[in-house]
C-alpha cells in the first residue's frame, strides 16, 4: 500500500479536482489530507463535498488543520472574530444559498468534527503543522498538545530534529517543498496564487517521495 499526502487546499475546489485527476491513485493507496480544507479560497463547501465523496471510493485520513479548529470554535462557541480574520468569511459565503441564507449541512459539520490530529505510521508521522523539534515524536505524542499539532512552526527554523522518523506536514506556505530526511512540508501556498513563488497544490507519494503539483485553478 502506498501513502499519498496532499497539502493545504484552503477552499480551492477546482485545484483539488485538478490534482486528483493527475495523481496515479491505486486501489490500495491511502490518501492522507494534511488539513486546512477551508477558508480564504473560493469554494470551501465544494472542497468538503469532494472529500466526503472521495472517502466512499478511497481509503482516506483527514487531519485537522488550524482552520478547521477555528471553524469548530465558531460553530461551538461563537468565536467569530478570530475565525473571520483568518479567512472564515470566505467559508461562510460558500454556504450561502440562492436566497441569501447560510446553510451548513450537518454532514459537513460532522466531517470537520471527526478530523484527526495526526496519523502515525511505521516510517512517517503525518500532522498538520508540525511537532516540537526538541522532543522525540513519542514525547510529542505523550504530551499530546493540540496547539502544537495545529500551529507549530519552530521545526522549520532548526536543523536539529529529535524525531525518530520523517514528519510530513503543511501549515506554513513555502515556495518549494521542504524535502529533508526528517521533514517534508508540502504546503506550497495554493491559495496564495497572487504570490509569484506560490500558488500550487502539492501531493507527495511515499515512500518514494515523488512530488506532484498543480497550479491554482480556483
Amino acid at each position: 500500500m502506498g501513502l499519498i499526502a496532499i497539502g493545504d487546499i484552503h477552499g480551492c475546489a477546482r485545484t483539488l479536482d485538478g490534482l486528483l485527476k493527475i495523481l496515479d491513485v491505486q486501489s490500495d493507496d491511502h490518501l492522507i489530507f494534511i488539513g486546512d480544507y477551508i477558508d480564504r479560497g473560493p469554494d470551501s463547501k465544494g472542497v468538503i463535498d469532494r472529500l466526503i465523496a472521495l472517502r466512499e471510493e478511497k481509503t482516506c485520513t483527514f487531519l485537522r488543520g488550524n482552520h478547521e479548529d477555528l471553524f469548530l470554535g465558531y460553530l461551538d462557541d461563537g468565536e467569530y472574530d478570530i475565525f473571520a480574520i483568518n479567512g472564515g468569511i470566505a467559508t461562510l459565503s460558500s454556504y450561502m444559498d440562492p436566497g441569501g441564507e447560510m446553510v451548513i449541512p450537518q454532514e459537513h459539520i460532522d466531517f470537520v468534527r471527526n478530523t484527526e490530529f495526526y496519523l502515525d505510521t511505521e516510517d512517517f508521522f503525518f500532522v498538520h503543522a508540525g511537532l516540537r523539534p526538541d522532543m522525540t515524536i513519542a514525547e510529542n505524542m505523550e504530551e499530546d498538545n493540540h496547539d502544537v499539532y495545529l500551529w507549530e512552526r519552530s521545526h522549520l527554523k532548526t536543523e536539529t530534529l529529535l524525531w525518530e522518523k520523517t514528519v510530513v506536514c503543511g501549515h506554513t506556505p513555502v515556495p518549494e517543498v521542504v524535502n529533508k530526511e526528517q521533514l517534508i512540508n508540502i504546503d506550497t501556498g495554493c491559495v496564495y496564487h497572487t504570490h509569484p513563488a506560490m500558488g500550487f497544490l502539492t501531493a507527495v507519494s511515499l515512500p518514494d517521495r515523488r512530488f506532484v503539483s498543480v497550479p491554482y485553478m480556483g
